[in-house]
């Protein structure tokens, strides 16, 4: 990472060690394609999930749960429950593009290593309002954050990550026989790949870009003008991240 891009040194994180932790951020991709034959370690996986499980959670309530499926049978039904799924997103599609969206891989569910289901127990920590009483959806969020260490942790062991958000939720409940308390929130792919690309395959295929980060900055009120030091900034380092990228 361009030296520009780093932070002041800091009490318990050298340089090498943010450094990391920034590559992981910046380089972690939704894998749909590149999956390799290799099989994924106990050891590995052990780490990845333990990363997960440490996760921020509101009111320490730790809503989730980790479905391994490495069965090729039901990871097929899964894949027929993606199928199905996408045809019935197509005729949402702006018309212009569904030709682009077709042609799109947008799931590694067969040919990656395993698949993770990370779901939230909704009744976990129904007994405790903590962070929850003005905000329920908590617990969704916080389990969300556990996919995020999930992926930026399988990101710096070199293993591929895909979420496939493409499946009827209660179709998905129903096949791996979740209850119905229970929210499937991410149907993770996961497996050793060839290559990690250097942009986002929608982004490399023309279906989006990544938005300027100083578009999105905004001061005090929603919309607010200002932080134009900070943007300033951030533009900066975009554009030494640029050159170092050439």
């Amino acid at each position: 990472m361009p030296e520009d891009m780093t932070a002041p040194m800091g009490d318990c994180f050298d340089q090498i060690a943010r450094d990391a932790v920034y590559r992981a951020m910046f380089t972690r991709r939704d894998v749909r394609s590149h999956f390799t034959s290799e099989a994924i370690d106990d050891e590995v996986l052990a780490r990845l999930l333990l990363a997960a499980h440490h996760a921020p959670s509101v009111g320490f309530m730790q809503p989730w749960n980790f479905i391994v499926i490495r069965d090729a049978a039901r990871r097929e039904k899964v894949r027929d429950l993606f199928l199905a799924a996408r045809e019935q997103e197509l005729p949402e599609i702006e018309e212009e593009r569904r030709a682009l969206y077709r042609k799109l891989k947008l799931e590694g569910i067969c040919e990656s290593a395993l698949n993770i289901c990370i779901t939230c127990d909704r009744q976990r920590s129904k007994a405790s309002p903590l962070g929850r009483w003005h905000n329920p959806q908590m617990d969704l969020y916080s389990t969300v954050c556990a996919v995020q260490n999930f992926w930026l942790a399988a990101r710096a062991e070199g293993v591929g990550v895909g979420w496939v958000s493409i499946i009827e939720a209660q179709a998905l409940k129903d096949l791996l026989s979740i209850p119905e308390h229970v929210t499937p929130i991410a149907y993770l792919c996961v497996g050793r790949v060839s290559q990690f690309a250097p942009k986002p395959d929608l982004e490399t295929q023309g279906w989006g870009q990544r938005l300027p980060l100083p578009e999105l900055i905004m001061s005090e009120t929603f919309c607010g003008q200002g932080e134009t030091a900070l943007k300033s900034t951030v533009a900066r380092l975009k554009a030494v991240e640029a050159q170092a990228a050439k």
